[in-house]
């Protein structure tokens, strides 16, 4: 896993657009995982920007989603996809149909498992995963304890996650259970950027760097990814 801290968000944000576009512009038809999260944002700012200024096009790409929240009833339209709509795809040229993303609120949560787990065989293998980690060190949403065999699965949340992910939602939401790609599908990915940023994440990147690999610390595992990248701000680095 390769270290690099930047002098600011804005750079963080700027630096990872630049990556994943040169894997876009390397292969027009890549099959990319994009986060919901706060960290995110500003990456897909600068990815609609170079959309916008013609340098890069998502027309051919694959995206697929990395989590979802399950059974959110009334706050459905809150949920991880919603997010990404907002931030990323209601201003870029994708194609719908290059589109796989869980459905919480199926009936049939395994059939959504197994839907993704064929869009990345006929795909695959994910070209790119850009990833945020949780204060209890999640990856999407593998949870501490979450074998890292697993590839499309049905999630139990951790309580840290239950009361953390209140903050995606503008009302009170009953936060239970999610659906997730697992680590499998992370640890093959071609490349996998992490992202942390703010002095509230440095506790995570100092966890991150000293523990061993454990499930305890889903996290841990991209030491041990062959092409990863654990991008930082100066105040997500604090204790390093």
């Amino acid at each position: 896993m390769e270290k690099i801290v930047y002098e600011n968000y804005s750079v963080l944000s700027f630096k990872t657009a630049e990556q994943i576009a040169a894997i876009i512009l390397e292969k027009p038809d890549a099959l990319l995982c994009f986060p919901a999260g706060d960290t995110s944002v500003g990456t897909f700012k600068h990815l609609i920007e170079l959309n916008k200024a013609g340098k890069i096009s998502f027309k051919y790409c694959k995206i697929v989603g990395l989590d979802e929240w399950t059974n959110l009833g009334k706050m459905r339209n809150e949920n991880c996809f919603s997010f990404l709509k907002k931030h990323l795809f209601d201003h870029i040229d994708f194609s719908p149909e290059n589109l796989c993303f869980f459905d919480g609120e199926s009936a049939d949560l395994e059939r959504e498992c197994l839907k993704t787990d064929e869009f990345i065989k006929e795909n695959g293998p994910i070209d790119m995963m850009l990833l945020g980690a949780g204060m209890n060190g999640h990856l999407g949403l593998n949870e501490p304890g979450t074998s890292f065999d697993l590839y499309s699965h049905i999630v139990e949340l951790d309580d840290v996650t239950k009361i953390v992910g209140q903050k995606y939602f503008t009302g009170d939401v009953s936060l239970t259970g999610g659906i997730s790609l697992g680590i499998k599908y992370i640890m093959e990915a071609k490349t996998v950027i992490l992202q942390l940023n703010g002095g509230n994440k440095a506790g995570v990147v100092k966890q991150l760097i000293e523990s061993k690999i454990s499930t305890d610390f889903p996290a841990s595992v991209l030491k041990s990814h062959k092409n990863s990248f654990l991008l930082l701000d100066k105040e997500a680095s604090i204790y390093l």
